[in-house]
């Protein structure tokens, strides 16, 4: 029996301080841009400000404030959860699938989330319809991922690939649903379309119905990190060395369909993020998914800040969505990894 070669041990330390003065930075500059210039002092007292049992004069006029706290900062945060949710969850995948190409997107989490906003919308008169996007969102993402478990589990006794392939057949059935569905209220498909392409324009009231969410499956993922390396030598030698496999496998990939979840309902179908920064972040600090969560968290959240200034600087006053941005990004660095992995047959 060979051994099983486990990701050796780095310190965590350094790539995380990194991680964070690179997050910190990318958010200052999304609170710094827009059509109102701020100086950069007042907006940090501003936020002193506004912490609990202090008081500090941050020099803002009451409209910059408003503008900061209420608008400004709603968004970058959004841009931090959303973007550390779909980058941490990509890892997560990666690690129980054994794939670099898994991403939150695979196994229906996108296209039950993308069908039940469509009947919320379609089906929902005027506002309730909006107001009733996260959830939809939330239960159709968390809907497709069982029923893609559910089919795998019945198809192939829950192996990888079979539970895949079950991912794949569930997203595209869900999506065909859902373009017949548009078909029958056809005045409601620039709302549909808007939402799928993302929308980080966020509020206090959103941010907070999902925070529960996300801290849970932000928490689980970070907790299962040494299970993953020890996972990732093979099922057999895993089991081995006294690790329960398929709760494992389970745990990780309800907790990564949570993350995903969490984000979709917030901001719409934002690709790429949970491919891109888990690959980059393996490549620079190594394999170890002790290092490639908690760092794809980080760097996720970085990343999307700065994806969502280019699309609210490139074509100023117009905004880009911020899925197009990601998939500018995204695409061809998707095609290289694919490239890059074809000699391994992953």
């Amino acid at each position: 029996m060979r051994a099983p070669v486990v990701p050796a041990r780095r310190s965590l330390l350094p790539p995380l301080l990194v991680s964070v003065v690179l997050l910190a930075a990318a958010m200052v500059a999304g609170l710094l841009t827009g059509a109102a210039d701020m100086p950069v002092r007042g907006v940090l007292l501003a936020l002193l400000d506004g912490l609990p049992f202090v008081s500090v004069d941050s020099g803002l006029a009451p409209v910059e404030r408003s503008l900061l706290l209420e608008l400004r900062l709603p968004r970058v945060l959004t841009a931090v959860a959303v973007g550390g949710l779909l980058a941490v969850a990509g890892a997560g995948y990666q690690g129980v699938f054994r794939n670099p190409l898994a991403d939150p997107y695979l196994l229906g989490a996108a296209a039950g989330a993308g069908l039940a906003v469509t009947l919320a919308v379609v089906f929902l008169p005027g506002e309730a319809g909006v107001a009733a996007i996260p959830a939809a969102a939330f239960a159709g993402a968390v809907g497709g991922v069982l029923l893609a478990y559910a089919l795998g589990r019945s198809a192939g006794r829950g192996g990888t690939a079979t539970l895949v392939l079950a991912g794949v057949a569930v997203m595209s059935f869900l999506t065909a649903v859902q373009t017949f569905v548009q078909q029958l209220k056809v005045e409601e498909l620039q709302r549909v379309y808007a939402w799928i392409l993302g929308d980080l324009g966020g509020s206090w009231e959103r941010l907070g119905m999902i925070a529960p969410y996300a801290a849970v499956a932000a928490v689980a993922l970070l907790l299962h990190g040494r299970l993953l390396d020890v996972l990732s030598v093979g099922d057999e030698e895993a089991a081995g060395l006294g690790v329960h496999v398929g709760r494992v496998r389970l745990v990780v990939l309800f907790a990564a369909s949570l993350a995903t979840a969490a984000a979709v309902a917030v901001s719409g179908l934002i690709g790429f993020v949970g491919v891109v920064v888990p690959h980059v972040v393996r490549r620079l600090a190594g394999g170890s998914y002790r290092m490639v969560l908690p760092l794809s968290l980080l760097g996720g959240a970085a990343f999307l800040v700065a994806a969502d200034l280019v699309a609210r600087t490139v074509l100023a006053p117009a905004e880009l969505p911020i899925g197009v941005v990601t998939a500018f990004v995204g695409a061809p660095f998707f095609v290289a990894i694919l490239r890059a992995t074809r000699p391994v047959g992953t």
